[in-house]
């Protein structure tokens, strides 16, 4: 049973809602005061109570600036409740529908957050991500780029780059894996190819100083020995501190 101090009014015979009790015991009679008691029930899991209220301030005061709020709330119950893709329509709902509004960024960023929860991930049980469709993952990193795009000063955007960069990573996991596999059978254009694709579209991922080694090592197995100089100039300049820089200035050497 939920605490005297927010109990929530009977429904109405129409079926409709109708009023928090105050913690005074007394109907509230703001959309403030009912909000916050939402507020609560959100912070409390009370999804349903919860629910019920910004429902309520949404039709009972439609003008206010509660009933924007409502709709934000209602958004991130569904997040929490691991409905991700209804989660991710309301959040972008809100910025269609209020694109200035103080919280649009919040609304913006958390549509990137919410697809991302929603793509593929790693779990013993499963086939790897990089095995799996990630038409999902795509899309939140397009939702992504269009936040810090729209919000670069946004006090999210820090947080925003950092899912960014985890979702190229996993993006470069599925060219590592495919490179490796042509490896395996010595088919060394397609190794080339998945590798010059992994560097290119997802530069920083934490493949990408072995992807050049190896890009580097496959261009000498194919004869092209100023592509194999580039790829290792690449590595030295761009990772000065990485393990690999000995073994790409070695090989560097004995190809000029």
């Amino acid at each position: 049973m939920r605490r005297a101090a927010l109990a929530i009014a009977l429904f109405a015979a129409c079926g409709g809602p109708s009023r928090s009790i105050g913690p005074d015991g007394k109907p509230v009679e703001s959309a403030e005061e009912d909000y916050r008691i939402g507020e609560a029930e959100l912070k409390d899991r009370n999804w349903q109570e919860s629910q019920k209220i910004f429902e309520r301030i949404r039709t009972k005061y439609p003008f206010s600036k509660y009933a924007a709020l409502s709709e934000l709330r209602l958004a991130d119950a569904k997040f929490a409740q691991d409905k991700f893709v209804e989660a991710a329509d309301a959040y972008q709902q809100f910025v269609k529908l209020h694109p200035n509004h103080e919280e649009v960024d919040y609304a913006a960023y958390r549509v990137g957050l919410s697809r991302y929860k929603d793509s593929p991930s790693e779990f013993m049980l499963f086939p790897p991500a990089y095995e799996r469709d990630n038409t999902s993952l795509a899309g939140a990193a397009a939702a992504i780029e269009t936040f810090l795009k729209s919000y670069p000063q946004s006090k999210y955007a820090p947080d925003a780059k950092k899912l960014l960069a985890e979702a190229q990573d996993r993006f470069a996991d599925r060219d590592w894996y495919v490179a490796q596999f042509y490896a395996r059978r010595e088919r060394w254009p397609g190794v080339a190819g998945r590798l010059e694709k992994l560097v290119k579209d997802y530069p920083g991922s934490s493949h990408e100083t072995a992807a050049l080694l190896q890009l580097a090592q496959t261009y000498l197995k194919m004869n092209e020995r100023f592509r194999a100089q580039k790829a290792l100039q690449q590595l030295i300049v761009k990772y000065p501190q990485d393990s690999r820089r000995a073994e790409a200035e070695k090989l560097l050497a004995s190809i000029r």
